[in-house]
């Protein structure tokens, strides 16, 4: 197809991954507009997928500016308006860390108000909309910034599945509160992912979550600096890799029926995972689906993005 043989550009990192709608609103909310969230929210329904990738894309795009504060006064009773204004304030306070902000949520008295607040207006919007799994998503991204995570976490994982049993960003945001980043370890990120897969059926995109948990891992071996070269090679390599590559080649891929909100990203895993342990065949016929379609994740980890992704690319799409 054209769009497999086009060459990947400098320009090509898409955080929308592709949703021309949602680059257009959130292109609205950067400049102060917020009708256009509020249109896209209303056409996206109940679709729960789509409308969790959308609603944390405007949130990542309110965060900087007071657009979704606007919308709230302009219409007090919108519920869309409520729960992205939940989930903004998430954003706000993860952007902050990653600024390095001092001082960081968890650190003291004060910075643990900021928290609870975030989770009240969570709660709010639950609440407000108790049939959306999106505030409850919110939550489980907010619990990693306890100390220890949130004594709730649980609770809010349960009312999350009870709404959106399959959710892609729910357990996404699991495997990072259970990995050695946060508040887990390696064994408990590939046990969760592993009991996930095994789970989930045919065709869904939770089949791709140990391709994130292995990722994940690679990164904290290759941040330290203690494993060798051979070491981080061999670690896509394993029996275990492998076998987990494999699996999701023939229980996703095959099944596919049709593209969900965040399977770009999965994908990219997967070509990621695919061309790091040998598997040039397999990884061939994930590019032909991907396209030109990349994601800093998890090329980001080996290597420049651009330049690792553009060589596999054009190595198995020549």
């Amino acid at each position: 197809m054209a769009r497999a043989r086009s060459r990947p550009s400098s320009s090509a990192f898409d955080p929308t991954l592709g949703d021309r709608p949602l680059a257009e609103a959130r292109q609205d909310v950067l400049v102060g507009r917020w009708q256009g969230a509020r249109d896209l929210l209303r056409a996206t329904g109940r679709d729960w997928d789509r409308r969790t990738h959308r609603m944390r894309l405007l949130a990542d795009a309110a965060a900087g500016n007071r657009t979704v504060e606007t919308w709230q006064a302009a219409e007090p009773g919108s519920r869309d308006a409520m729960v992205l204004r939940a989930e903004t304030d998430v954003m706000r306070l993860f952007n902050a860390v990653a600024a390095g902000a001092p001082p960081l949520p968890g650190a003291d008295a004060t910075d643990r108000d900021r928290l609870d607040r975030a989770v009240r207006t969570c709660l709010l919007a639950a609440d407000g909309s108790p049939e959306d799994p999106v505030p409850w998503v919110s939550l489980m991204t907010l619990a990693r910034l306890y100390a220890g995570g949130h004594p709730h976490t649980g609770q809010w994982w349960r009312e999350l599945q009870a709404r959106d049993r399959d959710s892609r960003e729910g357990h996404h945001q699991v495997l990072r509160h259970v990995s050695a980043r946060w508040h887990g370890s390696h064994a408990k990120m590939y046990n969760f992912a592993w009991d996930t897969a095994s789970f989930a059926p045919s065709g869904s995109p939770l089949l791709a979550l140990t391709q994130a948990a292995r990722a994940e891992h690679y990164r904290s071996l290759a941040a330290i600096g203690e494993a060798t070269d051979l070491m981080l090679s061999q670690h896509w390599k394993s029996e275990v890799a492998v076998r987990d590559l494999d699996q999701t080649c023939e229980h996703w891929l095959r099944h596919r029926a049709f593209e969900f909100a965040q399977d770009v990203a999965d994908l990219n895993y997967l070509a990621h995972g695919l061309v790091m342990a040998g598997m040039t065949d397999q990884a061939r016929y994930v590019f032909t689906l991907l396209g030109n379609r990349p994601t800093r994740v998890p090329w980001a980890y080996s290597d420049d993005p651009e330049e690792l992704f553009r060589r596999w690319y054009d190595r198995l799409t020549r």
